[in-house]
């Protein structure tokens, strides 16, 4: 279940484990169809289309990761829909500053890690096959126009 959070000025006596110094990752960070300066920070082959705050969250609560969706905005995303609105936060690091999962001991690992996932998701895959069959069906018909006018 993700936790909610409430936001406080940044305390450098906090822990790494409290949820206020969690890492925090926009559908952005990962998203194949944005640019580094729109904010993507992984390569375009290892980036995924259109990525949601709930498919990063379902990747990272596999992964057994502590994680949190909080109704932000990323400030470089120029669309206000509210698909686009969310951010995770993740518990990276435990009290004494070791990788909560020693696979991920850094965010770009975990960057990469969660673009490598979801497109294996359930519900990524469906729609991919979804989509594949409705433009078979299209297909096959005469185009029409303006006959053989030259």
């Amino acid at each position: 279940m993700a936790a909610t959070f409430t936001r406080t000025s940044f305390n450098p006596n906090k822990k790494p484990s409290d949820p206020e110094r969690w890492i925090c990752i926009y559908p952005a960070y990962i998203d194949s169809n944005k640019t580094r300066v729109a904010g993507r920070r992984v390569s375009k082959s290892r980036a995924v289309e259109r990525p949601t705050c709930t498919e990063i969250s379902d990747v990272l609560q596999a992964a057994n990761f502590k994680v949190g969706i909080e109704p932000k905005f990323y400030s470089r995303e120029s669309s206000k829909e509210e698909e686009m609105r969310g951010r995770v936060r993740v518990q990276l690091k435990n009290e004494d500053g070791s990788p909560v999962n020693p696979t991920f001991p850094t965010r770009d690992s975990l960057f990469l890690y969660i673009g490598e996932k979801i497109p294996h998701l359930k519900s990524r895959v469906f729609k991919s096959s979804g989509e594949g069959q409705a433009a078979n069906q299209g297909g096959g018909g005469k185009k029409k126009g303006k006959g053989g006018r030259r």
